[in-house]
């Protein structure tokens, strides 16, 4: 499972079930796209 940051996007590589795990973890923290890879970005 790979989670690549970039400025404006985010992409998720790795089987079916560990990208749609990966986006249900996400979408607890986050309510958006934009909310996410500007918290990422900080890191």
């Amino acid at each position: 499972m790979q989670v690549i940051v970039e400025k404006d996007r985010i992409i998720l590589a790795g089987k079916a079930w560990e990208v749609r795990a990966k986006l249900k973890e996400y979408s607890r923290k986050y309510e958006t796209v934009k909310e996410w890879t500007a918290a990422l970005v900080k890191e």
